[in-house]
Formats: C-alpha cells, structure tokens, sequence
C-alpha cells in the first residue's frame, strides 16, 4: 500500500496519536517507532510523554516534520555513552562498568553530578538542587533541537505528565491548554533522587513517572474525546517470570513499577467507553419526549459514539539487560532498541490489525502486538 493510501486509511479513524512512556535510554525503541511512521508518510496530530517519552515527544512537536528525524538522531547521538567498554569487554562486565561509570560521572550531554548535593543527606540545599544530579547539560541539548515556537503553534500537540510534589496528584501540561517551554519537559524527566524538582509558577514538579508512567490515559479523557488511532509504545515489560536471583528482583521491580498498571487502566477504559457507547445505543430507543427532558439529556451526555483503535507496540528485551537497562546509553543498545522499534511498527503496519472485524458497541478497541506480529484484538468478533 503506498504512503498516500496508508495515510488516508488511518486519518479515517481519527486522530493520530503517539504515546511514550518513561524509561531512560529504552526510549530509543520510541525513536524507531517514530521513524517508521515517518516513513509510512504517517502524520502525527498529538504527541504525549513521560520522562524520555517527554524529551521524544517534545523533539517530535518542537520540529517541521522533515527536520525531525535529524533532530531525533543529533539528540540520541549526544547522549551515547561507554560505546568503548563493548569492544574490549563481556557484555556483563561492560554493562556493569558503564553503569557505575554513569553513577559517578555522568551521561554528557544529559547530565552530571550536583556537587552540591555530597555533603550528606541532612545537608540543606534550595529545592532546585534536591538532586545528585545537574540536568544542565540536557537543557543545553534541548535547547538546540526543539524550537518552542514550533511547539506552541498548535501544529502538533503535545502533553507531557508530570507529578506535583505537594500535592501528590499527577498533572499533563498540554500546549492546547497552555504555552509549554523548557521548564515543561524538564520537569516530565525529573526523577528523584537523580535530578532535581523543577519549579513552575508557584509549584514544583518531579518526574510523571512517580505516579503513572504510562500517560495513554489523556487520550481517554480528553475532552472533547475525538475518534483516535493511538499508538502506545511499552518500554518496560509488563510481564515478566518470578525472580530467580537477586539481580533477577531488581530488573523485574523497575518493569513492574514503571509499566503502571497498564493492563488494570486498558480494562478500565474498555469498560468506560462501553459504557458511553451503551448509553448512546439507550438513547436511539428513546421517543422524541424523552431525549429532550432536560434531566434526560443531562445522563445521556455521558455517552459518546467515538471509537478508539489503540496499537500496543511492546518493547523486546536484550539478551544481556539487568535493572541499569535504563542508563545503557551504549551506541549498542541504542541501535538495537531503535532498530527494533522501526521493525516492529513496519511490521504492524504491514499487518494493518485495525482492519479486524469488531463489535459495534465498543469503542475501545485494543490491539496487542509483540514484536510487530497481531497477538489479538480485544473486542474483536466472536
């Protein structure tokens, strides 16, 4: 199928929606998802991120389509580190070695230790220092690959999540609502005890990964809701066997912990928008003197007649990962997570698994990939 008509096909379900979790340098399978759509001619209409999700996103919305793949590439370019270990060393002993070299010293051009920080736990620090790490350096990267300008111009939206220290609740700043700048995306990535809060207006902002990692969530709620073709990238496995080693528990609890619950929110979700769908079919039934009491009306604007297709892309696991998966920032990992991305989204669209029959009175349609093949379609027809 050329560009042209894979384009039209999807544009017909709605809005195209990219959604990015958090994960550090797994988010290079986010960058080859990207890539894919890009070269299936696939335009994105609203761009959503948590933490490296954020910075993914925000590069995406911050550029003209045809400046974004170089922009993608000049930042993950920047952030590679302990490419050299990989050619003289196991890759457990090069793993280990990188991960302890970027605990002490850094990542360049993401960031770097907060001197201040060293003097002991009780030692007081402003709030903008409350971290082991300066983000300097990634604001010096940011700033040279997205243009805010680009961002706020509504030609692709963009949502990033973040987590609001004081009051413990989750917040999306989103340029429909809001102009974003810096400050916006920081904030989506500052995960304690690393980095630092980031201060907006009168609040300060840790990463949105603290509270829900998986930001899919404000597609389902926005408001209004619109017909959407939602493409979920999962960075962290959310399935996993019991741990059989110590280094085994710790690799499993960062998957548990930042795939946030996704299957319990999908489940919630297909049952929301069932329901809106159930009260719209309700509502066909009804004569004309009941759809206009006023009471009436109010229930029956609970319901809703969009159709949401969410394609869940599931990243794979590398045969040498353990729980520092998220800082491997080798030129290694980095190319295969991408490579993998850009081959398991080419492969899901080759497959097209949106076309499956399904029943009309969802309108939540979920359609679980591995490795780009099909596993099934919810609310598909028996």
């Amino acid at each position: 199928m050329s560009q042209s008509s894979l384009h039209a096909e999807l544009s017909q379900l709605g809005q195209q929606v990219l959604v990015f979790q958090g994960g550090g340098a797994l988010g290079a399978y986010q960058a080859g998802v990207y890539e894919a759509l890009h070269k299936a001619g696939i335009e994105v209409d609203w761009a959503i991120g948590t933490s490296i999700g954020a910075i993914n996103a925000s590069i995406i919305a911050g550029n003209a389509p045809t400046d974004r793949m170089d922009r993608l590439r000049a930042f993950w370019k920047r952030v590679e580190f302990g490419g050299w270990l990989d050619d003289y060393l196991p890759d457990a002993l090069s793993t280990a070695l990188r991960y302890w070299s970027a605990v002490t010293t850094g990542i360049p051009g993401f960031f770097e230790p907060n001197l201040v920080s060293r003097f002991g736990l009780q030692s007081p620090l402003e709030s903008v220092d409350a971290g082991y790490y300066s983000v300097g350096p990634l604001r010096d990267t940011l700033r040279e690959l997205i243009d805010f300008d680009v961002v706020n111009s509504g030609a692709t939206r963009l949502t990033v999540g973040a987590s609001n220290i004081s009051t413990s609740e989750m917040v999306y700043f989103d340029t429909r609502e809001e102009a974003l700048d810096m400050r916006h995306i920081l904030a989506s990535g500052a995960l304690p005890p690393a980095f630092p809060p980031v201060r907006i207006g009168d609040d300060f902002f840790w990463d949105g990964g603290v509270l829900s990692n998986t930001p899919v969530e404000t597609v389902f709620d926005d408001n209004p809701r619109r017909n959407s073709m939602i493409y979920s990238v999962h960075i962290w496995n959310p399935e996993g066997p019991p741990p059989r080693s110590m280094h085994d528990v710790m690799n499993r609890y960062k998957d548990v912990q930042y795939s946030s619950r996704s299957a319990a929110h999908i489940k919630r979700q297909r049952q929301l928008h069932r329901l809106r769908h159930v009260i719209t079919e309700i509502a066909d039934h009804l004569s004309e003197d009941a759809r206009s009491d006023p009471r009436v009306q109010n229930l029956l604007g609970y319901g809703c007649r969009t159709r949401m297709h969410v394609v869940r892309l599931l990243a794979p696991r590398l045969g040498y990962e353990d729980h520092s998966k998220d800082v491997d920032f080798s030129p290694a990992g980095i190319k295969q997570r991408w490579e993998a991305g850009y081959a398991h989204t080419m492969r899901m669209l080759d497959a097209a698994p949106w076309r499956s029959e399904t029943d009309p009175i969802e309108g939540f349609i979920l359609h679980e990939t591995m490795a780009g093949e099909s596993i099934s379609t919810a609310a598909a027809m028996e």
